[in-house]
């Protein structure tokens, strides 16, 4: 049986699942539903249309699934998706989708760090972590294992690569290719090297990435020229798949290097 403090509210349609505590003046929001074992701490508030897995952990004054902060939202049902194991620290703040039928998408192993924010429509993959005081524009995507270290701002529509880390109060106006270091503005200082060791990529696989950065960062090659010659001289292991993958697909352009601004 879920556990509700006598000072919490829970609104008659909520769905509490087995195991779940609900804390001292908590707030959980109609068409809500819980998963097992999920803790939502003090003041805490889930808001409508939210669906939460199992093992989650609110802690006090977090705000989940709250309506997005969009001058053109007008209401209509929208969500709030998120999966198992997240941790939502202090005054954390996730907002629901901005139109009807849309939503905010979380993974699972996550931990969002005091004061950070998600904004509406964004999509976070698993075991991303958000520093304290970090902040994500709409509709942002981050990839599993990226780090945004303390407050960093991401505009609106940018991606963040898997196992991409973004150095403490920088900023992304544009992708972050994965597996690398953003520094400043939109600049690629970078590989990621120790993520990568510590993910489990052998010598041959970092090795194939370095050859692939140094073309792509430290080179003078325009970006399609760039990536045909990693094409033709850099070993395709799956982690230069990704990469390559994720640089043809930005729409916003990639973030530069020391020599040039490869997004141009």
């Amino acid at each position: 049986m879920p556990e509700v403090h006598s000072t919490a509210f829970v609104d008659s349609t909520a769905r509490l699942s087995e195991g779940v505590k609900i804390g001292p003046q908590a707030y959980i929001d109609a068409d809500v539903a819980i998963g097992r074992n999920t803790r939502i701490g003090h003041g805490a508030h889930i808001g409508r249309w939210t669906t939460m897995g199992e093992d989650n952990i609110v802690y006090p004054g977090a705000v989940i699934g709250h309506d997005p902060q969009d001058i053109g939202y007008r209401g209509e049902e929208a969500y709030t998706v998120i999966g198992n194991g997240n941790i939502f620290r202090e005054g954390t703040t996730v907002h629901r989708g901005n139109r009807g039928g849309t939503s905010t998408q979380i993974g699972d192993g996550n931990f969002f760090m005091v004061n950070s924010h998600v904004a509406h429509n964004c999509l976070i993959g698993n075991h991303v972590i958000l520093v304290n005081g970090s902040l994500l524009a709409g509709h942002v995507q981050v990839d599993d294992r990226a780090i945004i270290s303390g407050n960093c701002l991401v505009h609106q529509f940018v991606r963040i690569g898997r196992l991409a880390l973004m150095r403490g109060g920088s900023g992304a106006g544009k992708d972050i290719p994965p597996f690398c270091i953003n520094d400043q503005l939109n600049w690629i200082r970078a590989l990621n090297l120790v993520g990568l060791r510590r993910n489990g990529f052998d010598q041959g696989q970092i090795g194939a990435l370095k050859k692939a950065f140094q073309i792509l960062f430290r080179s003078n090659l325009k970006l399609s020229d760039a990536l045909l010659k990693i094409e033709e001289q850099v070993e395709p292991t799956e982690g230069v798949r990704v990469l390559l993958d994720f640089i043809r697909s930005s729409k916003r352009g990639i973030a530069g290097g020391r020599n040039r601004n490869v997004g141009e």
